[in-house]
């Protein structure tokens, strides 16, 4: 199996390194990791490409490339240089460093990743480490990640639905709940929720050089999540799995729009 890797914390990110190897023990003695990833970290660009300037793209090693673009634009890089016509089998795109569940996903790089891939018609797979009080205090704070993400992702190979009832080809994003690897739970099928009362926001800074600037600042992420979903998975300790696709159309909401409809 020829796997490729990304990420949007960078390509020297740690959670890369141990995406690295949860892609070696997938692929196997005989198979192939390829990486292409952001040359610096690109975390909220979700799945923004360089469509208006040109993407610098470095061979750093066998098989492992640093784009200066987007997660998405890596994907691209991979498919369309680095691997160009003996494409990849399967798409990996994490350990991001942080969770991205709820409304966190309609900002992720990670996300993106794999949805490039999905939208080029290969299989792919979001991974997600949620951190805390508890992680912090771990010397590998990926463990979970790292303990269970094989076995879950040879499930998904072996029995995972990648079609969809759209023309667009599913992928999934997975999260690992903030917790050692012996303290998760198991694995719940949960779909994207919302943290309560959380919104991003941005804060004024000014420079000494008078200039003025501002922070985006996010919200709690353990704030109370629609019950059943993503968050509420991860917060109980559970992994949580949730299958997507790049179609943001409200489906239930079509036909009672048709009224709408002229000519």
């Amino acid at each position: 199996m020829r796997i490729l890797i990304t990420n949007d914390d960078g390509i020297n990110a740690p959670g890369l390194v141990t995406l690295a190897e949860i892609a070696a023990e997938i692929a196997g003695p005989s198979g192939e990791v390829w990486t292409v990833a952001p040359a610096f970290e690109q975390s909220g660009v979700a799945h923004c490409i360089s469509y208006v300037h040109p993407t610098l793209i470095a061979e750093l090693g066998p098989r492992r490339f640093a784009a200066e673009g987007s997660p998405a634009d890596c994907v691209l890089a991979a498919i369309a240089d680095a691997m160009k016509g003996n494409p990849p089998d399967l798409v990996l795109s994490g350990v991001n460093r942080g969770n991205n569940s709820g409304e966190n996903v309609m900002y992720s790089g990670t996300v993106g990743g794999a949805m490039e891939a999905a939208l080029q018609g290969l299989p792919a797979i979001a991974l997600s480490q949620y951190m805390g009080k508890r992680t912090a205090t771990l010397d590998d704070p990926f463990q979970a990640a790292r303990v269970h993400a094989p076995r879950l992702i040879r499930q998904l190979l072996d029995h995972g639905d990648w079609t969809s009832d759209t023309d667009f080809r599913l992928f999934y994003n997975i999260n690992f709940p903030a917790c050692d690897a012996a303290a998760v739970k198991g694995v719940r099928v949960a779909p994207q929720g919302r943290r309560q009362g959380v919104r991003f926001e941005v804060e004024p800074y000014h420079a000494p050089n008078g200039r003025r600037f501002l922070w985006v600042l996010g919200g709690s992420q353990t704030a109370p999540a629609t019950p059943g979903s993503d968050v509420d998975a991860n917060m109980q300790d559970y992994i949580s799995l949730t299958p997507m696709r790049p179609d943001l159309t409200c489906h239930a909401s079509l036909e009672a729009l048709r009224v709408l409809e002229e000519g």
